[in-house]
């Protein structure tokens, strides 16, 4: 069993986004200081941590007296190099842990642990070269659509393939990267669990939120999702099977496809996610403090949720609409403390309670 992390403790934190940023906040309250680790300036995570280093992910001098400062450290986003986690965590322990990171960094490999598991996901396919998607198109037909391996987040890094003649304007957009062919799923709504697992092995599940996307963005989360009881049944267990398969610590965000065959995994993200922001109107232990429970040894949160809600992000220039969202009752604003607004950027999101 892990020690529990005092108050007065710190956590380091890599990546300084606004996902940072809310675990410092969430951090704060339980009496734990953060130390956010990023390479850009001006992080809007700085805003709020009590420490911030700004250094490339491959200065070893400056990652060794990060890990040295604190007692324990996490991520708020995927894509860190491998020779950085190997140097941080031979100085400290990293959670959630290599493998479930390893795992979601690469869209082949998560679909074969997700399978592995007995657990469904869309048709796939492996895609060094042309001929291997023309294979894939002749097993499975178009539409169909065309990701990179790794790196790709809110539709970017994806094509898609409507007929087998866009096929090679679909490999060439892939820029030389690894690619990963996915047949399409016919599915009503997509939606997500954002689950938890503890030090002891406790797991703690929030329930599942609906999800609406626009030009690959995530725009709404509605809670509750539009689910039978057994659907919901299904969502949560399917989420702590996956925690225990990966011995995973902290919160993880496990999106889903509804389909008349049953729930079908779209990928997982091992950290917080965008469509776990709703906790924060809609339940006493939101997804940025049972993270930071976790991670730190503490107790989770059960994740009963008290309210409906509906989350919304504000993307571009969506947060001039501040004064007159700050005007409407029920309405929960968080500002990510971010410079210019430009398209496609999630500058805040709004939490509205619709029946408490």
């Amino acid at each position: 069993m892990t020690e529990r992390l005092d108050p007065g403790a710190a956590i380091g934190i890599l990546g300084g986004g606004q996902l940072g940023r809310m675990l410092s906040v969430a951090a704060a309250r339980l009496g734990l200081r953060t130390h956010i680790y990023d390479p850009g300036a001006n992080p809007p995570a700085g805003h709020v941590a009590e420490k911030v280093t700004t250094a490339p992910w491959d200065d070893a001098e400056a990652l060794t007296a990060f890990a040295r400062s604190v007692d324990v450290i996490t991520y708020e986003f995927e894509n860190i190099p491998t020779a950085t986690l190997d140097l941080l965590e031979s100085l400290r322990p990293v959670r959630p842990n290599r493998r479930a990171l390893a795992i979601s960094q690469d869209r082949l490999t998560e679909k074969d642990f997700l399978t592995g598991l007995g657990l469904r996901t869309a048709p796939y396919r492996d895609v060094p070269d042309m001929a291997a998607l023309s294979a894939a198109l002749a097993e499975f037909g178009a539409p169909a659509i065309l990701k990179t391996r790794r790196l790709g987040y809110d539709g970017k890094g994806q094509a898609r393939i409507m007929e087998p003649a866009q096929a090679e304007a679909a490999l060439a957009e892939m820029g030389g990267a690894e690619a990963i062919f996915e047949g399409f799923v016919t599915f009503s709504h997509e939606v997500s669990v954002i689950a938890a697992r503890g030090t002891t092995g406790e797991v703690a599940c929030f329930d599942p939120g609906e999800n609406v996307h626009e030009a690959g963005i995530l725009r709404t989360t509605t809670v509750p999702a539009r689910l039978t009881q057994s659907q919901r049944m299904d969502a949560v267990l399917l989420a702590g099977k996956i925690l225990n398969a990966l011995d995973y610590v902290g919160v993880m965000g496990v999106e889903l496809f509804v389909t008349a065959q049953g729930l079908i995994v779209n990928e997982i993200a091992p950290r917080v996610h965008n469509s776990g922001h709703w906790t924060q109107a809609g339940c006493a232990v939101d997804q940025f403090e049972q993270h930071i429970r976790a991670v730190a040894g503490w107790p989770l949160g059960n994740g009963q949720r008290y309210a409906d809600v509906v989350m919304e992000n504000l993307i571009g220039d969506d947060v001039t609409r501040v004064t007159d969202l700050s005007r409407q009752p029920d309405t929960q604003i968080h500002l990510y403390g971010k410079g210019a607004p430009r398209p496609g950027r999630k500058m805040g999101h709004v939490n509205r309670i619709t029946h408490g």
